[in-house]
Order: C-alpha cells, then sequence, then structure tokens
C-alpha cells in the first residue's frame, strides 16, 4: 500500500511539474510546432512501445474528452458541393456522379491539438461552410474559424476562442505495425462521442478518393456546365498513403482520432469503404506523420507551403515490368523528368527506377508521396534509384508549386499541352445514348482502341472509357477533342469520363 501511494505521489509531482512548465512557457508556445508543444504537454509521459496494452480502458478515457462534434451550417441552396457524408459517398460504388444541393446542415469530428483550441478536422467536414460549431466535451458550444484548409491531402485546422482545453498526445504514425490495435473516436450518425477498436490492416493505402473529391464540381460549376456544356480544367495534386483500418467508422466520424492502445494520435479518420453507406468494410485514416507538417503550415502561412521533386512515374509491378520491357518490379519507374525541377537539376532521367527515399524502400507512390508530403521548398531528400542495372544515390532540392508544377508528378507551365489525337495513341466513337443514360451524362465518346506503347496505354485508360471531357470541355466527337487537346490552364491534359468501376480522371 505504501508502494502504491508513493507511485501515486510520484506521478502527481510529475504532471504537476509538466503542467507549471506549460504554464511558464505559454506565451511562446505560438512560436513552437504542434510537435514541440507536444513535448511540453507530455513531458512526464514515459515512453512505451507502439502496441501498447489490450486493454482499452485508459487510452478511451484520455483521448474522448479531446474530441469535438463539428456542425456546420450552408446557406439554403448556396454554398460547396459537398457535406461530410459526400466522400463516403464517393467510395460506396454508387456508379456515375451524383450531384446535390449543399445542405443546410451536417456534422463530423475534430482533434483538439492545443490547450488554447487549436482543433484537426477534415478538408470535406469544414468545406464551404458557412458557419462552424463546435461541441465541446463539457458540453459547451464554441464558434470555429478555419485556419487553413488542404483538399490534397484533406486536412483542415479550425480555431475557437477557449482556454485550457483538454488535447490527445500525438503519437509517430511510423511506428504502426500492421495488426496493431486502434481505437476510432468520434461522433458518427449524431451519436455522442464513440469509441470503437479494430486492428490496423494495411498502410500507405492510396484508394482514389481524393482525386475523384477534387474533380467533383461545385455546384455553381455544375449549373454552368448545364447552360454551357464547359467545365473548367481540374489538376490532381492529391496525397493519399492511408492507415487502413477495420474499427467501426461511419459517416460524422470524418475528422475524429485514431489512436494506438496507449492513447497516441496516430491517424485522422477520413473515409470508409462500404457499399451500404454504413460501415461494414474499412476505414481509412490520414497518418499524423503527413498531418503534422500540414498543420504547422496552417498556422504559419493559413497555406500548404508544399514541395516537389519534379518527376512524372509509374508504380512498378510484373505488369508494368512487362510492359517497360524491365526485370525489376518493385519501385517508381520515371516516365518523365520535368525540366528545371529539382529532379532535372539532380541528374534523374526517363527510365530510372526510384528504389529508395531517405534509405526507405519504395514500393509504390503513396510510400514516396507521403514523405515528399512532409517536407518543404528547399528541403533536400535522398534518392537511390537503379540506372542500367546500377545503383545511384542523389540528392533532390524540392522546388515550390510556383516553379514546378503539380504534385511529384508533372509540370505547371500554363503553356499549350502539345497533346494531339495521334500521341494519345487511342480511337474514339460518340457515346451511345443509352450508355450515356447508363452513367447519368449528357455527352462523351468511348474509347474504342488503344495503340500500345502510346500515352492512353502507359496510362492504363481502359478501352471502352466513356470520356466526358477533355481539359474541362465536355466532348462529343473526335473533333471536339482535337479542339480541347491543344490548350490547358495548369499545362496538362486532363481526362475525365466513367467506366464500369466508376469514375476517371488523368492527367498528364
Amino acid at each position: 500500500m505504501k508502494r502504491i501511494g508513493l507511485i501515486v505521489l510520484a506521478a502527481f509531482i510529475g504532471g504537476a511539474a509538466a503542467i507549471g512548465g506549460y504554464k511558464l512557457l505559454e506565451p511562446r508556445t505560438a512560436q513552437l510546432s504542434f510537435q514541440d508543444q507536444q513535448k511540453v504537454l507530455f513531458a512526464s509521459n514515459s515512453k512505451v512501445s507502439s502496441a501498447g496494452a489490450v486493454d482499452f480502458v485508459e487510452a478511451a478515457a484520455a483521448v474522448s474528452p479531446a474530441v469535438v462534434h463539428i456542425r456546420t451550417s450552408y446557406s439554403g441552396g448556396g454554398g460547396g458541393d459537398s457535406s461530410p457524408m459526400d466522400m463516403f459517398d464517393e467510395f460506396f460504388g454508387g456508379g456515375g456522379r451524383r450531384m446535390q444541393r449543399a445542405p443546410r446542415a451536417a456534422s463530423g469530428s475534430g482533434v483538439i491539438l492545443t490547450p488554447d483550441g487549436y482543433i484537426v478536422t477534415n478538408n470535406h467536414v469544414v468545406e464551404n461552410a458557412d458557419k462552424i460549431e463546435v461541441v465541446l466535451s463539457d458540453r459547451r458550444k464554441v464558434s470555429a474559424k478555419v485556419i487553413g484548409k488542404d483538399p490534397n491531402t484533406d486536412l483542415a485546422l479550425i480555431k475557437v476562442d477557449a482556454t485550457d482545453l483538454p488535447v490527445v498526445k500525438m503519437g509517430n504514425s511510423d511506428n504502426v505495425q500492421i495488426g496493431e490495435w486502434v481505437l476510432a473516436v468520434g461522433f458518427p450518425l449524431d451519436l455522442q462521442t464513440t469509441v470503437t477498436a479494430g486492428i490496423v490492416s494495411a498502410k500507405a493505402r492510396s484508394i482514389g478518393i481524393l482525386a475523384r473529391t477534387q474533380d467533383q464540381p461545385t455546384q455553381q460549376e455544375y449549373d454552368e456546365y448545364q447552360r454551357t456544356g464547359k467545365l473548367p480544367a481540374r489538376t490532381n495534386s492529391s496525397i493519399e498513403s492511408f492507415i487502413q483500418t477495420d474499427a467501426a467508422i461511419n459517416p460524422g466520424n470524418s475528422g475524429g482520432a485514431l489512436v494506438n492502445a496507449n492513447g497516441e494520435l496516430i491517424g485522422i479518420n477520413a473515409a470508409i469503404a462500404s457499399q451500404t453507406g454504413t460501415n461494414v468494410g474499412y476505414g481509412f485514416a490520414i497518418p499524423i506523420n503527413l498531418a503534422k507538417k500540414i498543420l504547422d503550415d496552417f498556422r504559419k502561412y493559413g497555406t500548404v507551403k508544399r514541395g516537389y521533386i519534379g518527376v512524372m512515374f509509374a508504380p512498378l509491378d510484373a505488369d508494368q515490368a512487362e510492359k517497360f520491357q524491365i526485370k525489376e518490379n518493385t519501385g517508381l519507374y520515371v516516365t518523365d523528368v520535368v525540366p528545371s525541377s529539382g529532379a532535372a537539376a539532380a541528374g534523374l532521367q526517363k527510365g530510372d527506377i526510384i528504389k529508395k527515399v531517405e534509405g526507405t524502400t519504395i514500393y509504390d507512390s503513396p510510400d514516396l508521396q507521403e514523405k515528399i508530403g512532409r517536407l518543404s521548398p528547399g528541403d533536400k531528400v535522398q534518392l537511390t534509384y537503379l540506372r542500367n542495372g546500377a545503383e545511384k544515390n542523389a540528392t533532390i532540392t524540392l522546388k515550390g508549386d510556383n516553379t514546378v508544377g503539380v504534385s511529384t508528378k508533372t509540370a505547371s507551365t500554363g503553356k499549350s499541352t502539345g497533346a494531339t489525337i495521334a500521341k494519345l495513341g487511342a480511337s474514339f466513337a460518340p457515346a451511345p445514348d443509352a450508355l450515356k443514360a447508363k452513367y447519368g451524362v449528357k455527352n462523351g465518346v468511348v474509347v474504342t482502341d488503344i495503340q500500345q506503347g502510346k500515352v492512353f496505354d502507359s496510362i492504363d485508360v481502359p478501352k471502352g472509357m466513356l470520356i466526358t471531357t477533355v481539359n474541362g470541355k465536355a466532348v462529343n466527337s473526335t473533333k471536339d477533342i482535337e479542339e480541347a487537346l491543344p490548350s490547358s490552364k495548369n499545362g496538362m491534359t486532363t481526362v475525365s469520363g466513367v467506366g464500369p468501376n466508376g469514375n476517371y480522371t488523368f492527367s498528364f
């Protein structure tokens, strides 16, 4: 009994010291990164393994007070094209695009990062909202303002005027292991705080949902499309490297916490895979190590300062290796290098195969994109690549999006794309009315044939795809495609359409 008393006393003293230290440093914490603030807030915590204990009681108790309910409202008929539920709908496999007026009200979740009211949530939870209201764990309702938001990662940072709020401790998503127990905490289906458990099913998962969400037009753009048949060209800069889990996640969990058994925040819940609209499958969370950099940028600049390598690439597998006539079936095959980019300056060439970034083996595009997504323009990154079977190393200085274009994949020159029907390597036919009716579109052409080795073949455009727009322009014939190809606002050719497996967008 005496020993237990000593342990309790030591824990109390340690906690008091940490709180006292934070209070002394509180005026200066605005200059610290979220990660550094965490070190002050949780200075007395001993380090334990990421997996933690099997008992979730302590983890749930530690996290739940710092997960908040976010309510958003929209002007009737105005606002944006999506609610916090629409992102889930996009991944439910419902077929073609469904346009809906913005809801008058919707809800999601958020996680408190600092005692003075910085809260992380999803971009799709707060995007285009006229009013954002946060319900705290003590049932107080406070208004929030958006500090920054990024559709490319589906992250947003909001701020409420409050003090002494409970905070979730950030973990290290790099240490998360497949098979590890995790908890999802949020406000699903408008219920009060709900905790569910599952395991990590996969890491670095890309599901294409952010690209499809970005391609979705706003209601105003859709109305303009109905009148003129024209939509603006869109750019895909999305970064997807989700933690996949089978913890039950439902609409309303968006922006909530994914935590390990120690109660450490390892991800921000963003989407589910379901055919019904509620959980019967897997949930996907944004890794916290990616979120840290984005959130710090929001607080410093109000936007994301993103660095780019400047290469186009194709992830390798057995099929891709056969297509490129190479023996390697892992890594990223460089299909092009952007002029004046960091990659070009470092000597990378078409045909190189990227194998490692900062010593970590690369298997798929999320492995590279997440790590680059954590860096800023001017940062240096070490790449290991193969050229003619020989391993080489390159140190690349990342450039900003005012110098190098979209993502790690292409450049934004603002000039003619230079694409032609011949370069596309495809044949087209006007889409039959029955096919357009099937997919719920009013225009389009069908890809009837694809030539091996040309652009459509290299980017895996499926034969039979119904193409609806090229560079944002509606197409109904080969002539329409020819007229739409020469120019683009972002220096890229963007082709959008629909097929048996859902919506497609290709940029090259």
